[in-house]
């Protein structure tokens, strides 16, 4: 693919032949990796800056942003936590967004394939991105068929969670009034329908139960549901649930809880692990699919501006989400007469025991109850495409050969992993599905996080060079990234990383569900970490693979080959194309 650039009266050679001496050089360094120059060749360009920027913003802004920083904020201090959240926003988050899509952009490779290039010995910390992406896969499709059963179920006249006058009930309380207070251990009507209707939840991960085939035909429906929707539409729909929320009864004292910092909490090494982990997932750092993005850019695409961008509408949406909860549990909370600590769910559920809290008094429910799983549906789309895109770019970077000899087509490899991805996600929709799901949701996506991450950082960062990522982006952009960026990046990136992954270890605990009133058995705790060593084990492994192949009599002459890189520098910009003819 070729980049049109503006040339100037001075230039030797023009901006397509440049670029294509450019792409030759890199392509030429690959060790003649089976269809790697072909591949490369044909890469193809986003049509345009926008399509690249909206991509980023629908895959950094999910159902995450509605269920996991309420949640972590509730936890984690209230208005403190904002404090580690953005201390972890702007040193991590943010330069290292730009490396990724720097690295991304520079290789035009995926996680696999750039990290392979940019330091052969951690090519395993890409493979690690690559399986968390498809762990993740296989269990945030059921929020969507979760999604899609409530909008199905929306098309009536009264919301069927409206009130506890229903044969599903078990432990459902709504009868307030002056002086009433609720029974212990009853629930709202929402989270009576959340348990009994939607889930059907069973004991405990013990008792898988059957199939729960309505969700099973949800989860199909979610996987072979194919849309182009833009990342505007949602905010719209927000800010109306937003302005309901704020007009409900106690909904001040929801958001003076939301707020209010509980400064203790600060010292709590937990609550600074808590923020990385939303930011890191959040925006999607050390899961692949922006190093997949960015392959798709031109050469001269302005990722620093993009960078920002994505990040601060990421934040920005997480503080909507946040103050929307809020509002609402407020109103939860006082109906009840209960504390608010009292009437938060944990997890996922909290979508769908709050927010149709909300909806059931809005005017119109039925119609905005619709519009608001339809809002959810779209989220998980284009972060659920971003998932599928980051294996799909993997494996057709890795082996081109074997998917255009055996596959043929692209659509043959994306319904196979597609399908493959249905069939692991099945266990989450039995009756005791629930529990797999935060099982699967702890393991896969922050036991395993920060060490992906941090390797990967080290690789590209310190092996690579934080130096010579900054040449590659001064080639790409005209210009050196500021001081900010690169002492985040030699220094205070790694190092944070470092230190919250060794805090996370030291105080590890066991996933409970229930806000602790379930906890899971030994061998289920076994289960997760098998889970999570799908995505530990890759870089160990592969860094032995790549030393045992690497050329050398002794093993530090190994060691030295393994993590050379496989690109060499071009020293001029990829914008102005004042390379000197021959200089390659």
């Amino acid at each position: 693919s070729t980049t049109t650039a503006t040339s100037r009266p001075d230039e030797k050679t023009s901006s397509e032949e440049q670029e294509t001496l450019l792409e030759q050089k890199r392509n030429s360094q690959e060790d003649e990796q089976p269809g790697t120059k072909e591949d490369a060749q044909a890469r193809l360009n986003w049509a345009n800056k926008l399509q690249f920027v909206l991509a980023c913003i629908g895959y950094s802004v999910g159902l995450g942003n509605l269920w996991r920083f309420p949640y972590l904020c509730y936890k984690s201090g209230g208005g403190a936590f904002l404090i580690p959240y953005f201390t972890m926003l702007f040193v991590c988050g943010i330069p290292l967004l730009l490396m990724e899509l720097t690295v991304g952009q520079f290789t035009r490779r995926g996680p696999v394939g750039a990290l392979a290039k940019l330091c052969p010995l951690l090519k395993g910390a890409g493979v690690g991105t690559v399986v968390m992406s498809f762990l993740v896969g296989t269990y945030y499709n059921i929020i969507m068929a979760w999604s899609i059963f409530y909008m199905i179920q929306s098309f009536t006249n009264d919301l069927p969670w409206k009130d506890c006058n229903a044969t599903w009930t078990v432990a459902c309380f709504d009868d307030y009034g002056a002086n009433v207070t609720a029974p212990n251990d009853s629930k709202s009507a929402t989270e009576e329908y959340f348990d009994e209707v939607v889930l059907q939840r069973s004991a405990g991960v013990e008792e898988a139960g059957s199939i729960r085939w309505e969700l099973a035909l949800a989860l199909v429906a979610a996987w072979v549901l194919v849309v182009y929707v833009t990342a505007t539409v949602p905010y719209l729909l927000l800010g109306a649930f937003l302005w309901r929320a704020l007009t409900l009864p106690g909904a001040s004292n929801g958001l003076q809880y939301f707020f209010e910092p509980r400064w203790e909490l600060l010292m709590d090494a937990q609550v600074w692990v808590n923020a990385a982990a939303q930011n890191f997932n959040s925006i999607g750092i050390a899961f692949g699919s922006l190093i997949a993005f960015a392959s798709y850019n031109k050469l001269d695409n302005n990722i620093v501006l993009d960078t920002w961008a994505i990040c601060l509408t990421n934040s920005f949406t997480s503080i909507l989400s946040g103050m929307i909860v809020f509002s609402t549990l407020g109103n939860i909370a006082l109906e009840q007469g209960k504390d608010i600590d009292d009437v938060v769910a944990q997890g996922p559920g909290l979508v769908f025991t709050v927010y149709p809290q909300a909806l059931a008094k809005m005017p119109y429910a039925a119609a905005w109850s619709v519009l608001f799983f339809f809002m959810l549906l779209i989220f998980g789309l284009d972060s659920q495409f971003s998932n599928v895109e980051v294996i799909i770019t993997s494996l057709q970077d890795e082996f081109p050969k074997w998917i255009k000899k055996h596959l043929k087509r692209h659509e043959f490899l994306v319904m196979l992993v597609c399908f493959i991805s249905f069939l692991c996600g099945l266990p989450n929709i039995t009756e005791g599905g629930i529990y797999f799901f935060q099982l699967i949701d702890h393991f896969a996506a922050s036991v395993s996080l920060m060490y992906v991450a941090f390797f990967e950082v080290i690789a590209v960062v310190w092996i690579y060079g934080a130096g010579r990522l900054a040449a590659n982006l001064k080639e790409m952009t005209g210009k050196l990234p500021s001081f900010y960026f690169r002492c985040c990046w030699y220094f205070a990136a790694p190092v944070l990383i470092f230190a919250i992954w060794i805090f996370s270890l030291v105080d590890y605990k066991n996933p409970t569900y229930d806000n602790g009133k379930y906890k899971y058995p030994d061998w289920a705790i076994g289960v997760g970490w098998v889970i999570a060593s799908l995505s530990i084990l890759p870089t160990p492994v592969l860094a032995v693979v790549e030393i045992t192949r690497a050329k050398g009599s002794t093993l530090w002459e190994k060691i030295g080959n393994a993590i050379r890189p496989k690109i060499e520098q071009c020293s001029c910009c990829a914008r102005t194309h004042n390379c000197p003819n021959g200089y390659f």
